[in-house]
C-alpha cells in the first residue's frame, strides 16, 4: 500500500529530515514561526489540552544568558542559529481547557485538578506537539536542531516560571555548510512492531 502524500512531501517532511548543526545567517521571519504554528496547532492532544508553549529568543543579551544553560557541545550552534525556540509544557494547561474543548468544559475539573496529573499530560502532550512544531518547521523549508543537552533548572528559571517546564531547545534556519552528520542506522519494521 502506498502512501497517500506525496513523495516530494514525504522526503521534505521526513526522509530527508535531519538535525542540523550549522546555520546560515538568513533570518527567520515572524511570519514563518506564525505559519508554522498556524500549521501544526491542528495536530491532534488528548482533550485537546494543548500545552506546548514557545520561547523565541531573537535578542542577543537573551541569546547569551540561553547558551549559558547549554551543553558545551550545543553553545556554539545555539549561538549562531539565527532564531532558537524553547519548547516548553504548561503545568496549568488545564485553565484553556473550557474554551479548548467546549463540548466537555468539566474536564478540567474531573481529570486535571490535581498537579501531578496535569505535569505527566502536560509533558506527553507538549512533546506530541514539539514533534509537530520540528515537523512544521521542515514544512516551512528550514531545518531544525531539536536538542535536549542543557541545564533544564537553568532554563526554567530564566527563561520561564514554575507552570512551565522546558522540553527541549530547537535551533531553526536554513541548513549552512557541513550542517548534517552521516546518517544514522534505523530500525526495521520488525523490530518495531509486533502483531498479536
Amino acid at each position: 500500500m502506498s502512501l497517500v502524500l506525496d513523495p516530494v512531501a514525504q522526503d521534505l517532511l521526513f526522509r530527508e529530515a535531519r538535525t542540523a548543526n550549522t546555520f546560515t545567517d538568513e533570518p527567520v521571519t515572524e511570519e514563518q514561526v506564525q505559519a508554522i504554528y498556524d500549521l501544526v496547532k491542528f495536530g491532534p492532544t488528548a482533550f485537546n489540552q494543548s500545552p506546548l508553549r514557545v520561547v523565541l529568543v531573537r535578542s542577543d543579551e537573551a541569546r547569551e544568558r540561553l547558551v549559558g544553560h547549554m551543553a558545551e557541545g550545543n553553545q556554539a550552534k545555539t549561538a549562531s542559529a539565527p532564531l532558537v525556540a524553547i519548547l516548553a509544557a504548561d503545568n496549568e494547561f488545564h485553565e484553556e481547557l473550557p474554551s479548548l474543548l467546549p463540548h466537555f468544559p468539566q474536564a478540567k475539573d474531573m481529570f486535571f485538578s490535581e498537579r501531578p496529573v496535569r505535569e505527566q499530560a502536560a509533558g506527553l502532550n507538549a512533546a506530541l506537539q514539539a514533534a509537530y512544531f520540528i515537523v512544521g518547521v521542515r514544512a516551512a523549508g528550514l531545518a531544525a536542531g531539536p536538542m535536549t543537552g542543557y541545564d533544564a533548572a537553568g532554563i526554567q528559571k530564566e527563561f520561564l516560571d514554575d507552570d512551565h517546564a522546558p522540553l527541549m531547545v530547537v535551533n531553526i534556519g536554513k541548513p549552512g555548510d557541513d550542517a548534517w552528520f552521516p546518517r544514522s542506522p534505523r530500525l526495521s519494521y520488525e523490530d518495531v512492531v509486533t502483531t498479536v
